[in-house]
């Protein structure tokens, strides 16, 4: 923006063009908006915003989504811990995608806030224990686009029973100090020392007519016999926030009950067209995803088999080396027992003609004769030892030639295996399958008076109202098993008078809904009396 005395400039940058504008320095960010709008000619208002560059040169918008997750994470707004649990997977969802193995390792989640202090100090979990629990459930959310687990994070946080509430410290007639909570779809009155628990409740369809003087709040309701609902605030200040949240609050409450209009119908089928479009292009990437996963993990098989045939070789190629070096000592045994065998037959010839030399000595003399029986024992002894190697030899040759033999049925065996193994089966490829604080406004003095238009027809939504978790039954499984998981760390000693007022509404059977449809039920002058008794 460029200031001069009177007038500023101001650049919008849309999409597709920039805009520039001369404003008045008075002139507020909703009138430049609606300039804006008009200028380009934009009907769905209600998505959009100004983007702005704050004192510290950063971008700043602000955003729902991130205006809710940070109320929960302070605990402005509070969350028991199993849901707790189930919005940060949806917020981890939202920032960082589907969940990959390879990528999101441990500790990957050790710098991201996605708990409540509070929550973490209840329960003896580590925060590798918290980051696990977390990622299971995110794993859950797979195959969910970013802005959808967006979606489903306030569609949860929205039952929450701080959730949309602005709370003013207020005290009625009797001066007892209490709480008034400002929300979508009406006033309710909260003790001060429980903002979960609304103790009586105005829907706006029963309120006429709000104003305040001074301090003094006076609310008029549509019944012509219940008296004027009146309260006061510290502060004029206070009544001037109140009265412009109860407007808004009112005419939005107001015209979401309305037909929809021309516009509003002709947008209404566009964006369902454009919902269907992005659910079919949803449904061809996931599927496109799914036929690449499995393409993926076959040449993930494909290569496994390859390392097995690849140790199964190397194994056969060591059997059969031993099998060659059982094969050449068998060689060697063979030569030795033949070398044995063919002296044996020398000794044998050695020793029969010996013995034939011995039958003629008759004619020799005693002390020949002797020696010669001598040396035929000690050729009987050696043929006798020859013949006992010969044997041995022999035993172990057949023991070897045994073993040869094996191992020869087992190469063949293997080499069929290994044949059968690397021979290609018929394989059938599939279609898809591929490798800060208010502006120091003027205080008004005196009565400060708004009509409100009514329509008596309009039914209270608060009737048919019920929580997320009671009309999703996986929701309410996933909380439930959440619950019984967490419950086994948990610290009791820790709780929180929030968690233990949250904890007897549970066991009462009290939500949100069910708490609003029965503070609401009765005339109204019975409730502003209610009140006026507090």
């Amino acid at each position: 923006m460029v200031a001069s005395s009177k007038m500023m400039n101001v650049r919008v940058t849309t999409m597709d063009a920039e805009l520039e504008f001369a404003i008045q320095q008075i002139t507020t960010g909703k009138q430049l908006f609606d300039q804006v709008v008009k200028t380009i000619g934009l009907r769905e208002v209600w998505f959009f915003g100004l983007q702005y560059t704050d004192i510290k040169g950063d971008q700043t918008w602000i955003k729902l989504y991130k205006k809710v997750k940070s109320a929960i994470l302070t605990d402005e707004i509070y969350c028991p811990s199993e849901t707790s649990v189930l919005l940060a997977s949806y917020a981890v969802q939202a920032r960082h995608g589907d969940y990959q193995k390879s990528i999101h390792t441990t500790g990957f989640l050790a710098n991201d806030r996605l708990l409540p202090q509070r929550v973490m100090d209840q329960h003896k979990m580590s925060k590798e224990e918290w980051e696990s629990s977390i990622t299971n459930w995110w794993q859950e959310h797979r195959g969910m686009p970013r802005e959808d687990a967006m979606m489903e994070y306030l569609k949860i946080a929205q039952d929450l029973e701080m959730y949309g509430v602005n709370y003013f410290e207020i005290r009625n007639k009797k001066g007892t100090e209490l709480w008034l909570g400002v929300d979508a779809l009406g006033l309710n009155i909260y003790e001060k020392d429980d903002k979960l628990t609304p103790k009586i409740g105005f829907p706006w369809s029963e309120i006429r007519n709000i104003s305040f003087n001074e301090k003094k709040f006076i609310i008029k309701p549509i019944d012509k016999k219940a008296p004027d609902f009146v309260f006061f605030a510290a502060r004029v200040k206070i009544n001037k926030r109140i009265l412009a949240l109860c407007m808004g609050n009112h005419e939005l409450y107001m015209r979401r009950r309305k037909p929809d209009t021309i516009d509003v119908q002709q947008m209404k089928a566009q964006a369902k067209e454009e919902k269907l479009a992005r659910e079919k292009q949803r449904e061809k990437l996931q599927l496109e995803i799914a036929a690449r996963e499995r393409a993926e993990k076959k040449q993930q098989e494909y290569e496994e088999r390859l390392r097995n045939m690849a140790e199964e070789m190397e194994r056969r190629q060591a059997e059969l080396n031993e099998a060659q070096e059982m094969i050449r000592r068998l060689e060697e045994q063979l030569r030795q027992l033949q070398a044995a065998k063919e002296e044996l037959e020398d000794r044998q010839k050695e020793l029969t003609a010996m013995m034939e030399k011995l039958e003629r000595s008759h004619e020799m003399e005693a002390a020949e004769r002797a020696k010669l029986e001598a040396e035929i024992r000690h050729k009987q002894e050696e043929v006798q030892r020859i013949q006992s190697e010969v044997e041995a030899k022999d035993a172990e040759a057949r023991r070897l030639q045994e073993e040869v033999e094996a191992a020869r049925l087992r190469q063949e065996e293997a080499d069929r295996q290994y044949q059968a193994s690397t021979t290609p089966h018929h394989h059938h490829v599939e279609e898809n399958e591929e490798d800060g604080d208010d502006g120091e406004d003027e205080i008004p003095h005196g009565d400060v008076t708004k009509e409100l238009v009514t329509d008596e027809s309009i039914i209270d939504p608060i009737e048919e109202r019920r929580t997320l978790a009671e009309r999703n039954e996986r929701l309410h499984d996933q909380l439930k098993a959440l619950k019984q998981d967490l419950a086994q760390s948990r610290d009791e000693t820790k709780e929180t008078v929030m968690d233990k007022i949250h904890r007897e509404n549970v066991r009462q059977g009290r939500d949100k809904y069910k708490t609003l449809r029965e503070i609401r039920k009765g005339n109204t002058k019975r409730r502003v009396d209610q009140f006026e008794n507090m």
